[in-house]
Order: structure tokens, then C-alpha cells, then sequence
């Protein structure tokens, strides 16, 4: 059953991963423990008084606005472009905040984020994804742009779980939306394989009556299945299951970390994440907490984790801390509310909503310009 307090965990709780990550992403963990004591970081580090957000945040809300963006405008104006095509022009526009300075040209009225001036701020964005900006994000499963399995593709789709949730898709076809919108950018079987497995989880504890392992078991079958013949699956299958066993053993958390690698390469960042959710099944505060304090790519397996157990626990369960002075905490909770109360107009109908109007139709949401 559809349930906001997940919608609003999952996307607010990979923010905060992602924002505590972010902080120490290119730091030894020698560095992190002398500078934040024998924890590590435990708290948002501010800047302006705010916690910043990175390039995965900033891709995922642009995730989230094109499944938005494709199903309004079926409804509204009888357009029938696929979820992917949507998502590819909502990457763009990420890619011109990347780009430019606030505020830039809306043309055509393709995205109100594009009215938000923090959007704008470059926020470490990979160079797999700026690369596969210039060349349109053109990139599929069939005719990869490249052979990266850089985690930039699973970092931001789990919107893509999230929003099909109790709906007629099948589970398997959300799978691979994900899958379809990392080859956007990333070419490898492992850049794309654990994005359809991040949906995968993100979905099934959505919907509900399932416990976070069972979950992460189930995924490995669909994965399995939808993925049978490619060359890297075994590997994905072995690095997840590892991710199991390290979560039942008495190893340290850090050790286990290092067993699974740094995050900087998609599996790895998917198999960190699943760790420490099932590790920390009830606590997300040490979730990310584990997830950011190692000599990896902090920002996206904090938000990764941050995205699982947050769905997994619910809004109510991620600490006041997480939730504080969280930047743009309005907009991303925005973006989940929409997720989950999707579209309610309709061409001929009589349900007019002047806000979605003005984020899914005019892109002059929240002022005009």
C-alpha cells in the first residue's frame, strides 16, 4: 500500500546520506577520524547554515521530475512519449544548472526545478555524466555510450521504484526503466545492473509486507532472470550476496566496507548500501553513519543506504538531525509528495490543480519570472 511517510523517507532519507557523505567524499578515513573523532562524521557539517546536498540529490529530483513531467503531459495534453525520453530531457536541464548561473532561460517550460537557484551549484558532478551530456544522453543498453560502471546511474533512480509503487507496471518493467535510465550515461552491465536492483528494493518495501532482506533476496531473482546471459552478472549476484552474509557476521563495520570496496563503481555502491540498511535495519541514524565513513565515494553510498532504509523505516523514523537544516528540505519534499499523489488532472476532466499546473504544465512554479 502507497504510504507518504515512505515516499518522503526514501527521498529525504537519501538527501541526508547523501549530504553527510558529501562532506568527506574525497577523504582518507585517517582524515576523517582525526578530524571528527573515533565515530567519524555523526553530524551535518553546515555551510551557510545549511547541509549541502551533491550532484546525486540534484539527479534524482531531475529523475523523479520526468516520470512526473511524462505522465502529466499524457494526461493533460494527450503527449505519448516514453518515461525514458522524459527523463533524458530532464537530465538535460540538470546538465545546463551545471552549466550556467541562476536564473537561466526556461525555454519550452521543461522544468520548474530549473527555478530553484541551489540546483545551480556544482556540486562535484561525475565525468562519466558530464561526458554523457555532451553527447545528448543518448546512451541504452543496446548501443552503450561507454564501458563506465561508475556509480552515477544507481545514485539517482530510485524515484523509479519509488513512483510505480502499487501501480499496473510491472515490477520487472520498473526494473529495467531504471536500468535504461543509468545506460543513459553509463555503458557497463554493473553501471545499469544495480540501478534495476536499487528500484527493485526501493519498491518492494514501498509496497509493503516484506522484510528488507527478503526484499534484497528477491531482487537478486529478478535480477537474475531479467539480466540472465549478460557477461557481469555472476558478479553482481556474488557482491550482493557478500553484502548479506557481512550484514550476519560478527566482522567490524569497516572491515566489512573494505571487503566490498570503495563505491566508487556502481555494484560496490549498491552492495555498501545494502550492508549497512541490513545491518542497521531499525537505526538509521548508523545506516548512513556506516555507509559515509570510509576512504570511498561517501556521498553515494550514504544516499543509496539513505534511500533503502528510509523508504524501508518511513519519515518518522529518520532523526530530527537529518531533517534540520537539510538544504532544500521544501523542494525534496515536494518532490515525494508529488511522487505520491501523481497526477490528478485529465485533459476533459473536471480536477484542476493550479499548483501542478504550474510545476508539470508551465514550469513557473514557484514564482514567474
Amino acid at each position: 500500500m502507497r504510504e507518504r511517510d515512505k515516499f518522503r523517507g526514501c527521498i529525504i532519507g537519501g538527501a541526508a546520506g547523501d549530504a553527510l557523505g558529501y562532506e568527506v567524499e574525497f577523504l582518507s578515513e585517517d582524515r576523517i577520524f582525526e578530524l571528527y573523532g573515533d565515530k567519524g562524521i555523526t553530524e551535518y557539517k553546515l555551510t551557510g547554515g545549511k547541509a549541502l546536498i551533491s550532484d546525486d540529490t540534484q539527479m534524482t529530483l531531475f529523475t523523479a521530475n520526468g516520470l512526473l513531467l511524462c505522465t502529466t503531459r499524457a494526461m493533460m495534453k494527450g503527449l505519448r512519449l516514453s518515461y525514458i525520453d522524459y527523463i533524458r530531457d530532464m537530465y538535460k536541464c540538470w546538465y545546463r544548472t551545471q552549466q550556467g548561473v541562476f536564473p537561466t532561460k526556461n525555454e519550452y517550460k521543461r522544468s520548474w526545478l530549473l527555478n530553484i537557484p541551489q540546483l545551480y551549484d556544482r556540486r562535484a558532478p561525475g565525468n562519466t555524466c558530464l561526458d554523457a551530456a555532451d553527447l545528448g544522453f543518448e546512451g541504452t543498453i543496446g548501443k552503450p555510450l561507454n564501458n563506465s560502471k561508475g556509480c552515477g546511474g544507481v545514485m539517482r533512480v530510485a524515484p523509479i521504484g519509488l513512483y510505480f509503487t502499487d501501480t499496473t507496471m510491472d515490477i520487472e518493467h520498473s526494473d529495467m526503466l531504471a536500468a535504461d535510465a543509468a545506460a543513459l550515461t553509463h555503458g557497463h552491465e554493473l553501471g545499469f545492473i544495480p540501478a534495476a536492483g536499487l528500484a527493485h528494493i526501493v519498491r518492494l518495501v514501498s509496497e509493503g509486507n516484506i522484510t528488507l532482506k527478503e526484499a534484497v533476496q528477491d531482487m537478486l531473482k529478478t535480477t537474475g532472470e531479467l539480466f540472465a546471459g549478460k557477461e557481469h552478472i555472476g558478479e553482481f549476484t556474488d557482491i550482493i550476496n557478500k553484502a548479506i552474509e557481512l550484514s550476519e557476521s560478527g566482522i567490524s563495520d569497516l572491515e566489512a566496507v573494505h571487503r566490498l570496496g570503495e563505491g566508487w563503481v556502481a555494484e560496490e555502491t549498491l552492495a555498501i548500501a545494502v550492508f549497512c540498511a541490513l545491518r542497521y535495519e531499525s537505526d538509521f541514524d548508523m545506516c548512513i553513519r556506516t555507509a559515509v565513513n570510509h576512504s570511498g565515494d561517501s556521498d553515494s553510498t550514504g544516499a543509496v543506504a539513505g534511500n533503502i532504509l528510509g523508504t524501508y523505516l518511513g519519515m518518522d523514523k529518520i532523526p530530527d538531525k537529518y531533517k534540520t537544516s537539510l538544504e532544500i528540505y521544501d523542494t525534496l519534499t515536494e518532490i515525494a509528495d508529488d511522487l505520491f499523489d501523481d497526477c490528478k488532472m485529465s485533459e476533459f476532466g473536471k480536477v484542476y490543480d493550479p499548483v501542478w499546473d504550474r510545476k508539470y504544465i508551465r514550469a513557473i512554479y514557484p514564482f514567474i519570472r
